[in-house]
């Protein structure tokens, strides 16, 4: 448990009342101009799945997911997704959705892993989006252009919040940095893969770091996936690898970056296998999830998710996120948030 320090006394610009008020506008808004601009329609989605279909996602490749065993189903387990990546993948699939079109939903999960912080809660709320794409769509251009999209969807949220609410300015950069991970371990070579995106995302205040997964030139990866979601071992068009990658946001109420976004075209078939014997995941491919994917049957797809708190957290200029979402915090932390005037809920 920790808290980051926040640059100077901390007065929230909303009160309770209208800080609600102002989630459910950006909860209402944000989704509208994020399915109309990537030709996204609404679906339903699970909080749990079954354990072994290699539905849920291990994230980093060692979370453990919250589980229970169901009483009707002769004891069969149940898991508490943790994103829905591959399940996403599969409805594209199910519902027949046509390329150039896609799927977004409210995912709600539990991780009981997190270390807590202003940032991290038990709770994580996120709109899940996957959409269908082609063979020659498996790029890094085609990459950026969807980010910019995204980005163009938060910048008009940002716009159409602050005119209900004067006082919260917008502040976000026109354009983002795009940047490989490589690349930044280069221009920062003294510096951990964290003190990277903080370094970078202070100096340009919008940046999505490419390539999260694959071993970067000291042999270690900026950031850890698991193997069977992002494609990150391709080689791309800017002569590095992976295409997937991370939007860091700068929080200035923080005075640090935060990550809004982990997004990427999926696997296909050659990379699912490269990257499961890479990782030592081979058994994999004797889950349901798997099996689909190597038969073919699943479509080829971008997706990611996009943090709903978050995004309220940044938008509402926020200094924790449990001024956004109502969630479970150690005695100290109550404490501490009280005596750094921070309201949680």
């Amino acid at each position: 448990m920790k808290l980051y320090r926040l640059p100077e006394q901390y007065k929230p610009l909303l009160d309770l009342k209208q800080t609600e008020l102002a989630i459910k506008q950006i909860k209402e808004t944000f989704p509208l101009n994020l399915s109309s601009t990537l030709r996204l329609r609404r679906v339903t989605a699970p909080l749990f799945v079954l354990q072994g279909t290699g539905l849920n996602d291990d994230l980093n490749g060692v979370e453990n997911a919250v589980s229970f065993p169901i009483q009707d189903m002769d004891g069969s387990v149940a898991e508490v997704v943790h994103s829905l990546a591959k399940w996403k993948r599969v409805t594209l699939a199910e519902y027949g959705i046509a390329e150039g079109y896609g799927i977004y939903t409210d995912m709600n999960a539990i991780r009981a892993h997190e270390e807590l912080d202003n940032l991290h809660s038990l709770y994580v709320d996120q709109w899940d989006w996957e959409r269908v794409i082609t063979e020659n769509e498996r790029s890094i251009s085609f990459l950026k252009r969807i980010v910019n999209e995204i980005y163009s969807a938060i910048l008009h949220t940002e716009f159409t919040l602050s005119e209900c609410y004067p006082q919260l300015k917008p502040s976000l950069p026109e354009e983002i940095r795009f940047i490989h991970s490589e690349e930044l371990r280069r221009l920062y070579p003294q510096l951990s893969p964290k003190e990277r995106e903080e370094a970078i995302t202070k100096e340009h205040g919008a940046v999505f770091i490419i390539g999260i997964g694959n071993e970067l030139g000291d042999g270690k990866p900026h950031d850890n996936r698991a193997p069977d979601y992002d494609d990150y071992t391709t080689a791309n068009e800017d002569g590095f690898y992976g295409l997937n990658g991370d939007l860091m946001i700068w929080s200035d109420v923080l005075g640090k970056a935060m990550e809004l976004s982990s997004m990427g075209i999926r696997v296909d078939r050659a990379a699912l296998l490269h990257q499961l014997e890479k990782s030592g995941k081979q058994e994999r491919k004797n889950l349901y999830f798997h099996r689909r994917m190597l038969a073919g049957e699943l479509p080829l797809s971008i997706g990611g998710g996009i943090g709903q708190s978050r995004l309220c957290m940044l938008l509402l200029k926020k200094a924790h996120i449990g001024e956004i979402q109502s969630s479970i915090w150690p005695d100290e932390m109550r404490k501490q948030c009280k005596e750094m005037n921070i309201p949680l809920i």
